[in-house]
């Protein structure tokens, strides 16, 4: 589940806003971090909530796709689609966020069917919504499959792509050491899947998808947002709760769509889980929390820079990685635990690297 409009659905990549953008009010007081939330620092509390939030979601909504026999994660997935989009919108309601109306021209630009292959012509009409889909739907269908460990060490694949994205499109260039990370991600995950006890074919076919559409997603954004600029109210990029507002709102009719295409709606309200409380507890709460990523990112970035918060999360993938090998009893070996260690060792050592 994904309620912030760049980041993977388990995963937190690259923050919406640049350093400047998050800083904003830090600006206007320049006291703010200095005041204290329940005595502790506020970029030290910002930090707990952030990372407690993105962790608990993986591990949360792990547990609502694996240990219940639940067999519609598209359901799922559109349920918290649409607890999120009824979150935002109380937020408006109650005066903490401001939304960009619904506006026909703002939604024909968000939400066009759109190849992939629009990526190399960024000019046409563009379809970040559908990308983003399929970015959440890839990555339900893979945790369901995918241990924790591995699914945090695959995530790093998407940078693989992304960085092959930013020279062939938008010719930027990297440093041999960020290529040396890059390298390393890749071989950790393919010698991990290589020794994972818990192969399959269909899971990590999942992954590789995710890995591409969250690439995807990001490259894209990028050459979007100036487009939907000239259709915002204010004429300018759209602002992250407003992202997550149109994304969980749009995804939901594609996502029925999926729902009928994979004959999930067939035994539904048969289903043993749904009579289950705590299988509505944690499908709740996984979607409440990954709604609390929005403001947990925000609040964090603007009580510190870009590289932190990018490292930060990063290094929040090794705890996250080890609870969900020990709470879900994901069967591992030397070979296999040593190429979990070595991927989330590169993917901290990737962002130094890159900030550099």
């Amino acid at each position: 589940m994904v309620v912030s409009s760049a980041k993977s659905p388990m995963d937190e990549e690259q923050p919406l806003l640049s350093p400047g953008e998050g800083s904003a009010d830090q600006s206007k007081d320049p006291h703010s971090h200095h005041r204290l939330v329940c005595g502790i620092s506020p970029v030290l509390m910002s930090g707990i909530a952030y990372c407690c939030a993105s962790g608990s979601m993986v591990l949360l909504n792990k547990h609502a796709l694996a240990s219940f026999g639940f067999t519609a994660p598209t359901v799922l997935l559109c349920f918290q689609c649409a607890l999120a989009a009824i979150l935002v919108k109380l937020c408006e309601l109650v005066g903490w966020v401001k939304l960009q109306p619904l506006k026909r021209d703002l939604v024909a630009v968000w939400f066009p069917v759109v190849s992939l292959m629009r990526l190399v012509a960024p000019k046409k009409l563009p379809g970040l919504n559908l990308i983003f889909v399929g970015m959440i739907g890839t990555s339900f269908y893979a945790l369901k499959e995918v241990g924790v460990g591995m699914v945090t060490v695959w995530k790093n694949l998407s940078n693989v792509v992304t960085a092959l994205g930013d020279v062939f499109i938008y010719k930027r260039s990297y440093t041999w050491p960020v290529w040396g990370c890059l390298g390393l991600m890749l071989c950790s995950a393919v010698t991990g899947a290589s020794t994972d006890a818990r192969f399959t074919w269909s899971g990590y076919s999942w992954q590789i998808a995710n890995c591409f559409f969250t690439s995807a997603y990001a490259l894209y954004l990028r050459s979007v947002m100036d487009k939907v600029a000239e259709h915002t109210t204010n004429k300018q990029r759209m602002d992250e709760f407003s992202m997550v507002y149109y994304n969980n709102l749009l995804s939901i009719p594609p996502i029925v769509a999926m729902i009928w295409y994979f004959g999930e709606y067939k035994g539904l309200m048969e289903q043993p889980a749904l009579q289950n409380p705590a299988f509505l507890m944690v499908s709740s709460m996984g979607g409440i929390i990954g709604f609390a990523i929005s403001f947990s990112s925000l609040w964090f970035l603007s009580q510190t820079t870009a590289t932190i918060y990018s490292l930060v999360g990063a290094l929040n993938k090794i705890p996250v990685a080890v609870v969900g090998l020990v709470a879900f009893a994901e069967p591992t070996n030397p070979k296999n635990l040593m190429s979990i260690i070595i991927g989330l060792g590169a993917g901290v050592l990737f962002t130094q690297v890159k900030s550099k």
